[in-house]
């Protein structure tokens, strides 16, 4: 597994430089230079596996995906475009594996809001206010649920901006569209949002 190379590589004379840019390390890739794709991996495998995250929701799953995501770009190292960063490149495969998974009832991941008694439980017994505790937690649950119903895209401007914090910039070179749209498009995504929030949260 991708993620297990990085441990390697740290082992075999660190090769990991922070120094490295994308498109150095693209270039070395290329060449073939296996062990270099390494760097790409330990730079944003945390990145890689929170943007899963908050689309599917579940930890097992969101590190299989990103995972899968990582092993994808290495096979078409070749066709990458060196000049651009390589998350950008990297973001639409794994953003096209979450759809792929989400539409696919069968592995569906479990909702946040199917925690178990048990889990609500611990929760409870690590704060100083368990009621407290649970209500926030309920509340958490009931915010993750609407997101989870909204359409794909909105979906994802709202993990981009409010969980992730990426730039409005940042976003658009993510998804290769303008500023302007990046706007509407989340400010259509936080309406919908708030239409389901309604009634539901005080």
């Amino acid at each position: 597994m991708v993620f297990l190379f990085v441990s390697e590589a740290r082992t075999m004379g660190g090769r990991l430089h922070e120094a490295d840019d994308d498109r150095s390390v693209i270039i070395r890739c290329k060449e073939g230079d296996i062990q270099a794709y390494n760097i790409l991996v330990d730079r944003y495998m945390k990145r890689a596996y929170y943007t899963a995250l908050g689309f599917v929701g579940n930890h097992d799953h969101a590190l299989d995906l990103s995972q899968d995501a990582f092993v994808k770009a290495f096979r078409a190292i070749k066709k990458i475009d060196e000049d651009r960063q390589f998350f950008t490149y990297f973001y639409r495969i794994l953003r096209n594996l979450c759809f792929n998974f989400i539409r696919d009832k069968k592995r569906h991941a479990r909702s946040f809001s199917e925690i178990s008694e048990a889990r609500r439980e611990n929760i409870a017994a690590q704060e100083p206010d368990p009621a407290l505790a649970l209500e926030k937690q309920e509340q958490k649950e009931l915010v993750w649920t609407a997101i989870q119903q909204l359409k794909p895209d909105q979906r994802e401007i709202i993990i981009l901006k409010e969980f992730r914090d990426y730039s409005y910039q940042d976003i658009a070179e993510l998804l290769d569209i303008p500023i302007g749209t990046v706007m509407s498009r989340l400010y259509h995504a936080r309406q919908s949002l708030k239409s389901k929030l309604e009634g539901v949260i005080l």
